[in-house]
């Protein structure tokens, strides 16, 4: 049986960046060609951008950093969500932000992390794919490359409803594990779904390193 195609993008970026030093979201991305200055654009614009060629609308849910992402979510067609406690974590802005998805009417989103560069269109679209074609009791469908499960992921219904069964303390992982049977892993040919970026040294690294972006 094939799913409605109907989907909300959500992305996460309600968090202080503490290890960073600076906001993550605000971060440029992508690296430029050699010889040429950092692109005006940022890790939230190219999440974004990206979850937009596969959802009908992107939410963004932030936190007491709402001032200084708020011109950028606008300025890329998305909207706010906004976290009143971020101290409760992230687990927190995914209830908020699948509560908005919810209120919105639909029933499946695909979700991600703004410390992070974007998955490549590729990578979106198949995880897409798979979850569209998916048997119905599949509630999840998840990136894997080299082994490690990332983002963004898709989910339905079911598995927002679980993680919205639960506390603000809980985290996704353990809802997804006692879940394991209704999640997907989908291998992807793309190692930025499971790359996270905490530090200075860790986004030079990236930028030093080749990647490929859309």
């Amino acid at each position: 049986m094939t799913r409605a195609s109907s989907f909300a993008g959500l992305i996460l970026a309600a968090g202080e960046s503490s290890r960073m030093g600076r906001d993550k979201a605000l971060l440029a991305w992508p690296p430029p060609a050699s010889g040429q200055a950092l692109s005006n654009d940022t890790f939230l614009s190219a999440a974004i951008r990206s979850l937009s060629r596969a959802a009908d609308f992107v939410l963004v849910v932030v936190g007491r950093n709402e001032a200084g992402l708020a011109p950028m979510v606008y300025a890329n067609g998305a909207s706010l969500v906004v976290n009143p406690d971020p101290d409760r974590g992230q687990f927190s802005s995914l209830q908020e932000g699948l509560h908005e998805v919810l209120n919105r009417g639909r029933d499946a989103a695909i979700i991600t992390l703004v410390d992070r560069p974007p998955a490549s269109s590729a990578t979106v679209q198949k995880l897409r794919d798979a979850f569209e074609v998916a048997e119905q009791n599949i509630w999840a469908v998840v990136p894997e490359f080299s082994g490690k499960h990332g983002h963004p992921y898709m989910v339905g219904r079911e598995m927002m409803e679980a993680f919205l069964r639960v506390p603000a303390t809980a985290n996704a992982r353990e809802i997804e594990h006692a879940h394991q049977e209704h999640i997907r892993y989908v291998v992807v040919d793309d190692p930025l779904v499971a790359l996270n970026v905490n530090t200075p040294e860790e986004y030079a690294d990236l930028l030093a390193g080749p990647k490929s972006v859309d």
